[in-house]
């Protein structure tokens, strides 16, 4: 089974990649990091009451009223109230860098543990590929587990500032640039992703509208698909030896990959 590691940048169209890749004429599953992020904070979960009590000191409206529905479990807790907490941990300072960094050594290992599970689901199903839709995929590391890495970018910064700025009408330019900073210039992601290699890295540019997307993305997958086939994905289900070697060279194979854009990108530094 293939596991391709979608990622990209806020607002460069991410999530509507991820919901073609799910539809005709793919239909592959797609495991959503941020919808499981969401699963492993909710009220009542260890991941609530650890930001909870990090949090409340700092951010007085972290929590939301109690939602007027009879059928809530008052009981664990209120709603999250989240743009607060994206405030929180948002922008440059060093402040909230290290708010950030606590944030995720909370929220990420849960989601793994999570994604770990709907992995070997995928698997034991006997899909051809899954999708990972990770924001930060390589900032976790988890790009070494995937055959193949899928960057959703765009050229036009401003293209990325403005459809945030439209889909979340409540953000000033301020806050915009704040959260499309904290994920890394997606343009610095593409060039990783093919460095890669060919088939190993796809770049799906999405500057356009919906049916240029569509046509960038068939381009891509076309790439994808031929290096990865679907006999393949039957071999190593019915040969699972087979599998976990491929699994353990794949992740072997990218360790030495990350290591070395890591060691150009220093040298690069160096001579400025």
């Amino acid at each position: 089974m293939l596991l391709l590691g979608l990622t990209g940048s806020i607002a460069t169209g991410k999530s509507t990649v991820s919901s073609i890749l799910s539809s005709p004429p793919y239909s592959l599953p797609i495991i959503d990091a941020d919808k499981l992020a969401r699963r492993v904070v909710e009220p009542g979960t260890p991941g609530y009451a650890k930001i909870v009590a990090h949090f409340s000191s700092t951010t007085p409206d972290l929590l939301l009223p109690f939602p007027d529905d009879p059928a809530y479990d008052r009981s664990k807790g209120a709603p999250l109230n989240r743009p607060a907490l994206g405030r929180r941990v948002f922008g440059d300072s060093e402040e909230r860098k290290r708010d950030r960094g606590v944030l995720n050594g909370i929220v990420h290992p849960a989601v793994r543990k999570e994604m770990y599970i709907a992995l070997l689901k995928c698997y034991l199903k006997g899909h051809w590929a899954v999708v990972l839709d990770i924001p930060l995929l390589f900032e976790s590391k988890l790009d070494v587990l995937c055959g193949t890495v899928m960057v959703v970018a765009v050229r036009d910064k401003e293209v990325q500032m403005r459809r945030l700025m439209d889909r979340d009408a409540h953000l000033t330019r301020e806050d915009a640039e704040n959260r499309v900073g904290s994920q890394g210039d997606v343009r610095e992601k593409a060039r990783r992703c093919e460095g890669r290699g060919e088939g190993r890295g796809v770049v799906v540019w999405n500057d356009g509208d919906r049916e240029e997307l569509r046509r960038e993305i068939d381009r891509v997958m076309s790439v994808v698909k031929e290096r990865s086939p679907r006999w393949w994905a039957w071999l190593l289900l019915l040969c699972p030896p087979l599998a976990g070697m491929i699994g353990v060279w794949t992740y072997l194979r990218n360790t030495v990959i990350n290591k070395r854009w890591i060691d150009e990108e220093l040298k690069a530094k160096a001579k400025l």
